[in-house]
């Protein structure tokens, strides 16, 4: 987000008072519901582990790439969806 200096100040003001809470619990919960990549690696891991349990082998790094692209799409898709309402 690019702007005029205290654009995006202004932004949260507009979101927090939307969302009825402040800035500051707005942007801690921005912090504590966003996972770190690290965050993101280890749960990546646990689903492998999970799919290669159920399926009894991992699956390969092609089907790993389709399904990233899927959810990827997935998640534009309802992020056009969001902005259009």
């Amino acid at each position: 987000m690019t702007g005029a200096p205290g654009a995006a100040r202004d932004r949260l003001a507009q979101l927090a008072a939307e969302h009825g809470t402040t800035i500051r619990s707005l942007v801690e919960d921005l912090a504590q519901g966003t996972p770190t990549q690290a965050e993101y690696a280890e749960r990546a891991e646990l689903a492998r582990a999970e799919l290669a349990s159920a399926l009894g082998s991992a699956p390969s790094p092609e089907a790993e790439a389709r399904a990233k692209a899927l959810l990827e799409r997935l998640g534009g898709a309802a992020h056009s969806s969001q902005a259009a309402a």
